[in-house]
């Protein structure tokens, strides 16, 4: 029983800690980051109110320290996608009918969790795990995180305030329901705070979720997950199992109940996603809802009024941060031949004077990717690129993976603006340039939009208020999140909500009022005060 409005005012965003010299949160990071190394930790599945373990275990390595173990976690099979499942559809009835202010008050005690006790256990996992700096980690696993959760309550109670007008004589409302059935969330190793918000958003809005995350975040994921139980997350509202993509595809999709899938990972997997739901449209309670973010061949282009400095310094940034591993990482870049040589000796020093190393050691700008498949994949482009005439190497190109996945950040120049390493998904530490004939900006734009398949995200950089103008209107189907002379990284939950369309997902902008429409199913209640009596009109009669 409700008894009065709740009100979720909107938040601020989660200040970043800076982490500076003697600063009170390094200092606690460091011990924390100590601690875990020093525990191997058992990762169980946590399905229903079970911590499940199977006799198969998987080691969890640093990518940048693959000799040590951060512990293990209990692979599943498909017993135990049909557990998660049945413990998901045993819970949806109570945490449905939950009201919706002890829902929301689990979510917002889970960031205040997150924001305090747990902040440096959230980065720290991810750090070592996923091989993140610091900032990297405090700007995911802390302050993008806390902002999904508290932006989210936000943003459904504004939802559930949405009503409809009603005429003399009856009262209308609107019931925003949850889907009938169970959610799939596959979450990708890049971002600690997808993996905790494709099935939490899913959930606050009154579904049951069973939750699958990529291998190489688990050891994030399982910290995510306790933190959930802490916050007083009922058992079964999600379920965390460590299932390989294929099986728990073929479990999920071919059940009556399942609801929709909310899905980060690549293109090609969920392309297949949705032909398999698509051909089994006829076993379905209801039509699934299907919300994906998917790849990006991310762009900048610099107007030739553009700055070199700007230039050079949103693409060291929006190159090489996080290893070039973020969905939104400029990965081809179009400079004006007038600035070329400038932000070409510029990006040459930049990418000298990166250090790379170990999260341990906070001096360290890049890591290691992260694991031996994404390594390999890396290699293969910047080999190729070594022998190729329409490619130079202008820095990096030194790969190693004796004691971690090391690749270091590299600039190729392309002499064809449609060049394998301009056009294809790389997510690694390469950036292309191409250097185009600085009076035929228009003419580039058009290529800028044709080239790629897909459209994530995109930058302009210019001075120019006109060439700014033109790029935005040109380019405006090639991203779903577009930067005004910055990098095209960086997207902040309640700022720039994100997600692209074309290959690149469903648009449906996480971090934004219109991702948790996705997962409620409206209803119209229409109440007749004095309902009549008679079928007849009066337009029936002729005296």
């Amino acid at each position: 029983m409700n008894l009065g409005y709740f009100n979720y005012p909107i938040p601020v965003n989660e200040p970043v800690l800076n982490y500076a010299p003697g600063s009170p949160e390094k200092k606690r990071l460091k011990a924390v980051l100590a601690e875990l190394k020093k525990e191997t930790i058992d990762v169980p599945m946590y399905i229903g109110a079970k911590e499940v373990r199977t006799n198969k275990k998987v080691a969890m390595h640093p990518p940048h320290e693959i000799k040590h173990v951060l512990g293990h976690f209990h692979a599943g099979d498909e017993r135990h996608v049909t557990l998660a499942i049945e413990a998901a559809l045993a819970a949806k009835e109570a945490w449905a009918a939950m009201s919706w202010e002890n829902r929301a008050n689990i979510f917002l005690k889970a960031a205040d969790l997150i924001a305090t006790k747990y902040r440096p256990y959230m980065n720290g996992t991810t750090m070592l795990a996923q091989s993140k700096n610091a900032y990297q980690a405090e700007i995911d696993a802390a302050c993008e995180i806390i902002d999904f959760l508290r932006f989210n309550v936000h943003f459904l109670s504004e939802i559930y305030r949405q009503q409809p007008i009603s005429s003399p004589g009856m009262h209308n409302r609107m019931e925003y329901r949850p889907l009938e059935g169970f959610v799939l969330a596959v979450t990708p190793f890049n971002f600690t705070a997808i993996g905790g918000n494709l099935p939490t958003s899913a959930a606050m809005c009154g579904n049951v979720v069973v939750w699958k995350p990529a291998n190489t975040q688990v050891y994030s994921a399982q910290m995510f997950m306790r933190i959930m139980k802490e916050a007083g997350l009922p058992d079964g509202v999600i379920n965390l199992i460590y299932v390989d993509g294929p099986t728990i595809g073929r479990i999920c999709f071919n059940h009556r109940e399942f609801a929709g899938v909310h899905f980060t990972g690549s293109t090609g997997v969920f392309n297949n996603m949705w032909e398999t739901i698509g051909k089994n449209m006829g076993m379905y309670r209801s039509y699934p809802r299907i919300v994906g973010e998917t790849g990006g061949k991310d762009f900048v282009i610099a107007h030739k009024s553009a700055d070199a400095d700007v230039v050079a310094t949103a693409l060291l940034r929006g190159a090489f941060e996080y290893q070039g591993q973020k969905c939104s990482a400029a990965s081809r870049a179009y400079i004006p031949s007038n600035i070329a040589e400038e932000v070409k000796k510029k990006l040459v020093a930049g990418v000298k004077s990166f250090k790379m190393g170990t999260v341990e050691n906070f001096t360290n700008f890049i890591n290691a990717v992260i694991d031996e498949k994404s390594f390999d994949k890396i290699k293969s482009y910047i080999d190729n690129a070594k022998k190729d005439k329409k490619a130079e190497i202008l820095v990096g190109g030194k790969c190693d993976k004796k004691e971690g996945y090391f690749i270091q950040p590299t600039v190729i120049e392309a002499k064809d603006p449609n060049y394998i390493t301009m056009c294809e998904e790389i997510f690694g530490p390469v950036l292309t340039i191409y250097i185009y004939n600085a009076n035929k900006y228009e003419e580039t734009l058009e290529l800028v939009d044709k080239t790629s398949p897909y459209a994530l995200t995109g930058a302009v950089i210019a001075k120019d208020r006109a060439a700014v103008e033109l790029a935005t209107a040109k380019l405006r189907n090639a991203a779903g999140n577009f930067y005004i002379n910055d990098k095209p990284t960086g997207a902040v939950v309640g700022q720039q909500p994100f997600g692209g369309a074309r290959a690149s997902g469903t648009n449906d902008k996480a971090g934004s009022i219109l991702n948790l429409y996705r997962w409620l199913s409206a209803r119209t209640i229409k109440e007749t005060f004095n309902p009549p009596t008679d079928y007849g009109y009066p337009f029936l009669q002729e005296s």
